[in-house]
């Protein structure tokens, strides 16, 4: 197992004894007789847990659980006493002990309780580990780019999280909205509290409805039982409206009342739920064209922007491709069991040349099928998509259009997305195809 325990008692036979018995399980064993000597282990030998007499000849085992829980917080204390006795039970436990027990009635529980403590401290550890990681995977440290544009979004970023305020996240498909607002949430008080994203576009009005507010069985055909929506499912965190453009005209009715009540009605309900969430909105749209053609309320469009955030399209930061690449060829390599050493210059200014419509998640995309393409611990221009091996400014092969159907396919998705400033539901209308397929589509080329 290798580990720790030490046993702090000054009855040197049973600490022995204890010893012996621990050991031959697989545990490493200090042992300390007094207060004193106890504490100058714990520091030097940081066991998981300690095994501490109640009645010890230089202080209280009782006073001694605070003392080594303030010392080593992730360390489990468990009291032994030659008697038992009820009130000292009681403040162990309140001072943080993870149990107490009676020495020679209680043999037999020692190492199943020494099992159960040790297996704390290392869920303990997991989960500190756990929040250590994601709070890099969303620190605005990880957010890439040395660009004038990307640096003033992040610090503007930075000064909004440690605020409550509702936030807009402005900029097209695919420049990292959503890694905003999760790096908001993480750097804010409510950290440790949920993080709810939800696409606006990828529901009905009705659906919506349902999912963002909850509903009461019985509200509509289907609704068999009471549902609790995502409001409430991200109270006293954050929930991320995404495409926030794409809601419902009455819809953003409810969205206000939240906003300025901190309450809702469900589906089905006549008396109001508290919530309290911040909100933290993002679209590809004009939200101010939005509301000149009457699809999106001006009170709404304030509440949203209390604190507007835009992000730059990557084709106006081409001096951040580099640093994208080497850590999408990092990530991609990585699951793939590849290593890339070198990138050609080549390879990068092919990329720095394209128009890149579908923004960052497009070149993730490009990256990846880069690395299935290439030979070796090299990633050549040969290795990118064809219509990107010789293209000029526009993203288009040089000297004329690409030819092969994806290629043609992808364009005019692009250009259909453009005319219809990022509306999916109308974009798909416009294509003759299918929601779903659209999307499918969208992913499948990186827009």
């Amino acid at each position: 197992m290798g580990n720790r325990i030490l046993i702090i008692d000054d009855e040197v036979q049973l600490r022995g004894l204890l010893s012996r018995i621990i050991s031959l399980e697989g545990y490493e064993v200090v042992e300390a007789g007094d207060c004193r000597t106890g504490l100058k282990q714990l520091e030097s030998f940081a066991p998981e847990v300690v095994l501490c007499d109640v009645r010890l000849p230089d202080g209280n085992g009782v006073e001694m659980v605070e003392k080594i829980r303030q010392a080593a917080p992730q360390t489990e204390v468990i009291l032994l006493t030659a008697y038992g006795n009820i009130p000292d039970g009681v403040q162990a436990i309140k001072n943080g002990a993870f149990d107490y027990i009676t020495k020679g009635d209680d043999n037999n529980k020692i190492l199943p309780l020494l099992s159960r403590a040790v297996e704390k401290v290392e869920m303990s550890r997991r989960l500190a580990q756990l929040e250590k990681q994601v709070g890099e995977k969303f620190s605005f440290d990880t957010v890439l780019g040395n660009s004038p544009a990307i640096r003033e979004a992040i610090e503007l970023a930075r000064k909004v999280a440690a605020t409550d305020a509702t936030v807009l996240v402005t900029g097209e498909t695919g420049t990292g909205k959503e890694v905003f607002a999760q790096a908001i949430h993480q750097n804010s008080a409510r950290a440790k509290r949920s993080f709810v994203a939800v696409n606006c576009s990828a529901f009905s009005k009705e659906l919506l409805e349902s999912e963002l507010f909850g509903h009461r069985a019985g509200a509509f055909t289907g609704a068999v039982k009471d549902k609790k929506g995502l409001f409430e499912e991200a109270s006293g965190g954050t929930i991320f409206l995404d495409e926030i453009g794409e809601m419902a005209f009455d819809l953003q009715a409810k969205l206000l009342r939240v906003i300025e009540s901190g309450e809702f009605i469900k589906v089905g309900e006549t008396r109001p739920t508290k919530v309290d969430v911040r909100i933290v909105a993002a679209t590809n749209r004009d939200l101010k064209q939005e509301i000149a053609e009457g699809r999106f309320r001006e009170d709404l469009y304030y509440r949203l922007s209390v604190f507007r955030i835009h992000l730059p399209p990557l084709r106006e930061r081409p001096e951040d491709i580099e640093a994208y690449v080497r850590m999408f060829a990092g990530r991609f390599g990585m699951k793939m069991g590849r290593r890339v050493e070198h990138i050609e210059p080549e390879y990068l200014e092919r990329l720095r040349l394209h128009g890149w419509p579908g923004n960052v998640r497009e070149l993730r995309n490009v990256v990846e099928r880069s690395l299935i393409m290439a030979e070796g611990t090299v990633l050549r221009a040969a290795d990118l998509p064809l219509e990107m091996q010789r293209s000029d400014a526009s993203g288009r092969p040089a000297g004329g259009e690409a030819l092969d159907l994806a290629s043609v396919e992808r364009e005019h998705i692009a250009r259909v997305l453009r005319r219809t400033g990022g509306n999916k539901t109308r974009t798909a209308a416009l294509l003759g195809i299918g929601l779903t397929t659209l999307y499918r589509k969208i992913e499948e080329y990186g827009l």
